[in-house]
């Protein structure tokens, strides 16, 4: 049976799932609550888990609510998201780094600089203007709650890629109060530690945390340093809160290898060999980093009450960030500031909101040639001054037309620039695209148990400098060779369609919670970005043809009786990723980049002060690492087995250990994408073998 009859199917099978489960429901309850949320304070600026919920409750389409503080172990991103439906993370190499982050195929091959979604901390982004992002720079440790809003059903008006946005949420006040370290595997330690004060109408919090680790792999070790703290007041209806935050990010690369070599000496690089892929980028000698540091201050202020309310929000960041691949080295250094206003309240049945975004970044940027002796270097090739600037509107209804039924429908205009002025005899290119992202949608709320929705929405995205501006060494062993050229590229643009449900099985203490999320986005002038056959950057261009985009998002929750006094925690996340082209050069072949199939789940024994099990993260089928889906180059499927064991001893002391990977497995995290390739190419990252790791932490 093809994909599409299967994703029609699957269609049919979720309406008729929502309509059983609404039967069943509805011969318990006598009668049937209005849609509608009504909260005490709707947008505080402290973390309010409920309050998110009934938030999120209003989008008619796939979320996700995290909380971080409950995970058992939070040292680096994929601790806190894995498990979670929609959402994959593909490690770099393991460390300290930047692992590459994935919804619905945004910015999938933009490995190792990220785009497609739009990351926010405390409500405001964090992404320079141009869309790009050092996804290192977030802290899971310092937030309450990351809050993501999967696609266009994200909310804020700065969002309008494929991907949505994620909003990591402060702790705040006493929240977290602790000092904590951690070791483990491959020269790993930790430490943490958080503070806060509170009184009747402010409060405070700073918490800084250092990890370094050597790595798995050769020339692999990295370190990261983040300090972060706000202080807020209150009083009556008017809150005003202050964000600061300082990151330092540097990591070693031990770039990529063969796949027959990946397999034989998964811990090698090229440089270990004498063959020629070896002789022309040796690791040792190129020495592959990046360095990478941003300080941000922000404040937001926030009054009225749920019948009318404003928020408005500040922020200045700044960048210096050094991207040294073998051949060439980059650095940037830049200033973003941005400024956010809403206006949110109620009339009657509609709820409304109006905000307005601003964003704008200058940055400088220069190309090196890397001496392939030492990695110093050599000339400069290209010097750029950038400018980017986006301006948004946005104007949302949400309107409850009868007691379990609302319409939703919303709509973004923006306006994007990026200037590149070149220096010192470089190129100049000023490109700007003005565009509107709409969506409506439709909720039904039968029951507390039950909730189903569909929407309909287009999506936009503009290139970052990343893909604008390009820089290559053809001759590796001639850093004469070099060359730089800026991309004229157009919009991605999709348009997308999403059913689907979520609610709860059961009732009291052993309900089952579960989501289900179908969409299928059809895209136009997709970004693809892709590797020489060294394996690195060779330029961005829009694909000619079109392409597709479907999946489908699944995960389930809950609590199961266990033996004695016990209990089982289970987590489930499924997530299929149908990427295709459906014309141009390609037509009818996988995109590379994501995994088809990806399932990850937790099951956890609690009794007392411990919890303890095994956790699974599977990639269930091979996923191609060229658009040509050449035969042998592609990633294998895998499966990696871990176990959690954490132990509370009281109010103050606990600890944990976690062991990962444990049969040892040989699998490639990541790895370059090409139009075509052959096996022969440096193509994969070699993922960590078994890894034991382990904390304690006092709680005050």
């Amino acid at each position: 049976m093809s994909v599409p009859h299967q994703f029609n199917k699957l269609k049919l099978i979720v309406v008729l799932s929502a309509v059983w489960a609404n039967s069943a429901i509805a011969q318990e309850t006598v009668t049937l609550p209005a849609i509608r949320a009504t909260l005490e304070n709707p947008s505080s600026l402290r973390v309010d888990t409920d309050r998110e919920q009934a938030r999120l409750n209003q989008v008619p389409g796939g979320t996700n609510l995290v909380k971080p503080q409950e995970h058992i172990r939070l040292n680096v991103l994929r601790d806190a998201l894995d498990h979670q439906p929609g959402i994959i993370v593909q490690d770099f190499f393991g460390g300290i780094d930047q692992p590459r982050l994935n919804i619905r195929g945004s910015g999938i091959q933009s490995n190792p600089v990220n785009r497609g979604v739009l990351l926010m901390q405390d409500g405001l982004p964090l992404n320079e203007a141009d869309g790009s992002f050092v996804i290192g720079f977030l802290e899971p440790r310092n937030s309450g709650l990351i809050s993501v809003r999967r696609g266009a059903n994200a909310i804020s008006p700065s969002a309008t890629t494929l991907g949505g946005e994620l909003d990591f949420q402060s702790l705040t006040g006493t929240e977290g109060n602790q000092i904590g370290i951690g070791l483990g595997s491959f020269g790993y330690w930790g430490v943490n530690g958080e503070i806060g004060l509170e009184g009747d109408t402010f409060d405070g919090r700073i918490s800084f945390s250092h990890d370094k680790s050597n790595g798995y792999r050769h020339h692999s070790s990295s370190r990261r340093s983040s300090f972060n703290a706000n202080l807020g007041f209150r009083r009556d209806n008017f809150e005003n809160r202050t964000y600061l935050s300082y990151t330092d990010l540097k990591f070693d690369i031990p770039n990529v290898i063969p796949k027959a070599r990946m397999y034989d000496d998964p811990r090698s690089v090229l440089g270990d060999y004498n063959e020629q892929f070896d002789r022309v980028n040796n690791i040792y000698l190129r020495d592959p980093n990046r360095k990478s540091s941003q300080f941000r201050v922000a404040n937001q202020s926030y009054w009225g009450t749920e019948a009318l309310n404003q928020t408005f929000g500040l922020y200045w960041q700044t960048i210096d960030d050094t991207f040294t691949s073998p051949l060439v080295s980059t650095p940037t250094d830049g200033h973003t500031y941005g400024a956010q206003w809403q206006l949110a309240g109620q009339a009657g049945s509609v709820d409304y909101r109006v905000a307005l975004n601003w964003s704008r970044s200058d940055m400088d940027r220069d190309l090196y040639a890397v001496n392939p002796a030492n990695g110093s270097r050599m000339q400069r090739f290209g010097s750029y001054s950038m400018k980017a600037e986006n301006r948004n509107a946005l104007l949302g209804l949400n309107w409850h037309f009868a007691p379990d039924w609302s319409a939703v429908a919303d709509i973004k205009f923006s306006q994007a620039i990026r200037n590149v002025d070149g220096r010192h005899g470089s190129a100049n290119l000023n490109q700007d695209w003005s565009y509107t992202s709409p969506r409506i949608g439709l909720i039904w709320k039968p029951s507390d148990s039950l909730r189903l929705y569909a929407n309909i929405s287009r999506s936009n995205e503009a290139p970052t400098y990343w893909e604008i501006i390009n820089g290559d060494v053809p001759n590796p062993m001639n850093p004469a060779s070099a060359t730089t050229s800026l991309s004229k590229l157009d919009l991605q643009r999709a348009l997308t369609y999403e059913i689907g449900a979520d609610g709860r099985f059961g009732s009291e203490q052993y309900a089952m919670n579960w989501s289900l999320s179908l969409y299928h986005s059809k895209v136009k002038d997709e970004l693809m970005s892709v590797s020489t056959e060294n394996g690195t950057a060779a330029g961005t261009f829009n694909y000619r043809g079109k392409t597709r985009h479907q999946g489908i998002e699944a995960g389930i929750n809950g609590v199961l009786p266990g033996f004695g006094n016990g209990l089982f925690d289970y987590r489930l996340a499924y997530t299929l990723s149908d990427f295709r082209f459906r014309g141009g050069e390609f037509a009818g072949n996988q995109i590379a980049g994501v995994p088809k199939h990806m399932l990850s789940a937790e099951l956890m024994y609690r009794t007392g002060g411990w919890r303890f099990g095994p956790n699974v993260r599977w990639m269930a089928s091979k996923t191609p690492t060229n658009h040509a889906n050449i035969d042998g180059t592609e990633q294998d499927s895998y499966a990696l087995l871990g176990f959690k064991i954490a132990y509370e001893h009281n109010k103050h002391w606990s600890a944990y250990i976690a062991a990962d990977n444990l049969t040892d497995n040989t699998y490639a995290s990541s790895y370059v994408i090409r139009n075509t390739a052959t096996a022969m190419m440096p193509t994969f990252l070699t993922g960590n073998g078994r890894s034991v790791s382990g904390g304690i932490s006092f709680k005050f």
